[in-house]
């Protein structure tokens, strides 16, 4: 590996770190078109993504408990779903030709713009309720909504990893402020502690498959432990709406991105 492949893991790694701690995501929606950029197969790159995914979401959530951003009930509740259905997704990536692993990557990024917009044009709708409504259906049944919500959340958030290699958080933020009406911010910080358990799972399964390229997945991984702990220091102080427009342009960025190299691969 010559000096300049090691200053573009590093700085990549960097970049996807702040991005993770800015919008609760492992990394691996930019890493991912990164590795198939520069070469690797999407099944290796989903691989060696999830590797340096388990560092940077690690390394943002140890400073998110060290501000008080940490709730370990909700982290535990989302992710123990996804630690089972991330092992399916990476059996399941093994299984798709490149071209369909692309294209379905980049329908993902879309229909997670849908959510966030949704889950917006939702809460503007309850706003509009009385509050003795809101009340009622809360002490009815909040709990068992919350349960299943969670237990939802977390396994198409691990499934999702397993396959693409993404740490779960493009789906994750979105469906807890759709399905539990949470606000982005806390959305973003459940979300990275999961990230840890369903990038762990992830990354097992792939190293079982043989998928994983450990020195790069390393170098990815210290460069975004470190931009991580940049970008949760300063998340809490930005305004959601900064937040949420950067989620979505990121997503429909890449999105893009994902679809032509979808056709590069299939007519190639």
């Amino acid at each position: 590996m010559t000096p300049t492949d090691l200053l573009i893991f590093a700085g990549s790694g960097l970049f996807a770190g702040i991005l993770a701690g800015f919008l609760g995501i492992g990394g691996g929606v930019v890493l991912v078109p990164l590795l198939v950029a520069l070469g690797y197969q999407p099944v290796q790159a989903a691989a060696t993504s999830s590797l340096s995914i388990v560092i940077t979401a690690t390394s943002g959530t140890l400073q998110n408990w060290r501000m008080g951003y940490f709730d370990l009930k909700s982290v535990i509740g989302i992710g123990f779903p996804a630690l089972i259905t991330a092992q399916i997704g990476a059996y399941l990536a093994d299984l798709f030709p490149p071209y369909f692993l692309l294209v379905a990557f980049g329908i993902l990024l879309l229909v997670t713009i849908y959510l966030i917009q949704l889950r917006k044009q939702l809460k503007s709708r309850a706003q509009q309720e009385s509050q003795r409504a809101l009340n009622n259906r809360r002490s009815s049944n909040s709990s068992t909504k919350a349960t299943v919500a969670r237990i939802a959340t977390g396994g198409l958030a691990g499934l999702l990893a397993g396959i693409f290699g993404i740490g779960g958080g493009t789906i994750m933020v979105p469906l807890q402020m759709l399905l539990l009406g949470e606000p982005i911010k806390t959305a973003i910080q459940t979300s990275l502690g999961v990230i840890v358990i369903t990038a762990v799972s992830a990354s097992a399964g792939h190293a079982l498959q043989g998928n994983v390229l450990w020195i790069e997945g390393l170098l990815l991984g210290i460069g975004g432990f470190l931009g991580a702990q940049i970008s949760t220091r300063f998340l809490p102080k930005l305004p959601d709406q900064v937040v949420s427009n950067g989620f979505r342009t990121l997503l429909f960025s890449l999105s893009i991105y994902m679809f032509w190299q979808a056709w590069q691969s299939y007519s190639g």
